[in-house]
């Protein structure tokens, strides 16, 4: 029998741990308004073209395919090496131009560059969530949001950095980026690995995804209070190392459970299911075996790794008999060839693209919204959209858990609330009434988290864990389309039109954004409808899936 980890053992907790830290570090293509000044400054570039460089961090950031495919061949530390060696080389270009170490680079290296760097963060998200659903494959809604929320947080963590340690600095921080992130995720590649997943809900985990959730909760509630504090006081140095280093403190609060779990042991057996080995839940049986003269009569379905040559061998020697295929329903394992044809699977990407890709031609333009409303320093606005976005997914992902689980509805009916509230925040950010700017952006915050807690674990209660990794990051592709569509097509074009009117070097004013307001408006207005279509259509498969009052582990926790 092959050696695999034992369910409810520490190594899972302590892969949830590091998962955290490589969450953070995923997190640098929310930190695009961190840099973007200076870009758009020192190469001279117009808001178009930044706009266009914005579409190149979320497109980086949001292609997944690759990674996906990887996570079902290769062990998690293979995936995560891939995105330390991009993070490198994408972010060590884009320093050596803001820098001006490499002088005239041209454009187009630029955008390559912003491409390949971003989308580290899809090789290494991609890795930790992916293994961290499989691992706790009763609560993929709660780490799903957990998990996304640390993303979410990490610009309000590289805000902390860049403002308190690096003093405003870009180029630091690009060269923050290119050398720090290897080494964490080098460190802690070693602990994010597939434990076998437990039998049966343990009411112990309850209590352990709370108090990391209350970790996450307050490690937002500091961000966004020394953020505060940073504006309206001066800080000396010695404060700001101290605040980074409670920073650090609360980021390791989540290595607390196994340290718990160590120290005092629980002496409680889970029951595995039946027909399964107490000693380990994958038993692997060979399906070809010496000739007897009671041949061993199987399906030739059984297996998923059967070669065609061994299909015909074994059916020729009498060793199988070949079963019709039935293709799977709504809450089994589907193939992504299985999963692309169904109305669902589309369904759920263009409400996600819709959401999402709205969201993101605000963030990836909030600083130019505040300069042009009046808001010369906008890193207390991305704080506070990071603060609200990471409320948002971790949100997302536990209230959606409490209405599938208690009230049997689909979670995208909670898609369908907060992209009514989208409408208005949009409407709301083009009116641009005094004191609103912050409203509408802590709203817009909230929402835009909702729509990752919802979709991850959506995708994987639709259509299986087996094929999770690239399903998922399939339906990501709405991000990067969505950012070109809306922001390099639309918001960039608004803007360049509007500041050429006004002969500035700056658009100042409400008009360089409200016509992408608008639009942004009716964009969502459209995915209220198709999410209400998809949550009536999901609703049979949500009440057969938790009739029982907890959800069945799919075959693929096998793994």
């Amino acid at each position: 029998m092959s050696s695999v980890l034992k369910a409810g053992s520490r190594p899972p907790w302590v892969g949830l741990a590091a998962a955290v830290w490589v969450q953070i570090a995923s997190g640098t293509t929310y930190c695009f308004p961190l840099y973007s000044e200076s870009l758009k400054s020192v190469l001279g570039l117009s808001q178009q073209q930044l706009t266009i460089l914005g579409v190149a961090n979320d497109l980086g950031v949001s292609v997944g395919i690759h990674p996906g495919i990887a996570s079902n061949k290769y062990p998690p530390w293979v995936v995560l090496l891939v995105g330390v060696v991009a993070s490198f080389f994408g972010f060590g270009v884009i320093w050596l131009a803001v820098s001006q170490t490499l002088h005239n680079m041209p454009y187009w290296i630029l955008w390559l560059a912003l491409v390949v760097a971003t989308n580290s963060g899809a090789w290494m998200g991609t890795a930790v969530l992916v293994t961290n659903m499989r691992n706790f494959p009763l609560n993929r809604g709660t780490i799903a949001g957990l998990l996304k929320g640390y993303v979410a947080l990490s610009a309000a963590v590289f805000t902390e950095v860049y403002t308190m340690v690096l003093k405003g600095s870009a180029s630091s921080l690009l060269l923050f980026f290119t050398l720090g992130i290897p080494v964490v995720c080098c460190l802690l590649m070693y602990y994010v690995r597939p434990c076998t997943p437990a039998y049966e809900a343990d009411p112990s985990e309850t209590a352990h995804f709370l108090f990391t959730q209350g970790a996450s909760v307050v490690l937002a509630v500091f961000l966004l209070t020394t953020t505060i504090l940073k504006d309206v006081f001066t800080i000396s140095n010695a404060l700001s190392y101290t605040f980074i280093g409670i920073m650090m403190v609360l980021l390791m609060a989540p290595l607390a459970i196994p340290v718990k779990m160590t120290l005092f042991p629980s002496n409680k057996k889970l029951n595995p299911p039946a027909g399964s080995s107490s000693d380990n839940l994958i038993v692997t049986d060979p399906l070809l075996t010496k000739s007897t003269s009671e041949p061993n009569v199987t399906n030739i379905n059984d297996g998923d790794d059967i070669s065609e040559v061994d299909e015909l061998l074994a059916v020729g020697e009498g060793a199988v008999k070949i079963k019709k295929k039935t293709r799977p329903r709504r809450g089994e394992d589907f193939t992504f060839r299985e999963a692309v044809v169904k109305a669902d699977f589309w369904l759920l990407w263009l409400v996600y693209f819709l959401g999402v890709g709205s969201g993101v031609t605000v963030l990836n333009n909030l600083a130019q919204i505040g300069v042009s409303l009046g808001f010369n320093d906008t890193t207390t606005l991305l704080s506070l959209f990071s603060f609200c976005n990471f409320l948002g997914r971790l949100g997302g992902g536990a209230v959606s858990e409490y209405f599938v689980r208690l009230k049997m509805i689909p979670r995208t009916f909670l898609t369908m609330v907060t992209q009514i509230i989208m409408v208005m925040t949009y409407l709301l950010y083009a009116s641009a009434l005094n004191g609103t700017l912050y409203v509408a952006t802590a709203l817009l915050g909230i929402c835009y988290g909702v729509q990752f807690g919802v979709m991850i674990p959506t995708s994987s209660e639709l259509f299986g864990l087996k094929n999770f990794g690239l399903i998922y990051n399939f339906m990501g592709l709405g991000n990067p389309i969505g950012a070109l569509l809306f922001s390099g097509m639309l918001a960039g074009y608004v803007y360049d039109t509007e500041q050429a009117k006004q002969g500035g070097s700056t658009c100042m004013g409400p008009d360089c954004f409200r016509v992408t307001f608008f639009v942004l408006a009716g964009v969502c207005s459209l995915g209220v409808i198709l999410s209400l279509i998809l949550t009536i259509r999901i609703r049979p498969v949500y009440q057969m899936l938790y009739a029982s009052g907890s959800f069945r582990l799919s075959q693929s926790s096998d793994h």
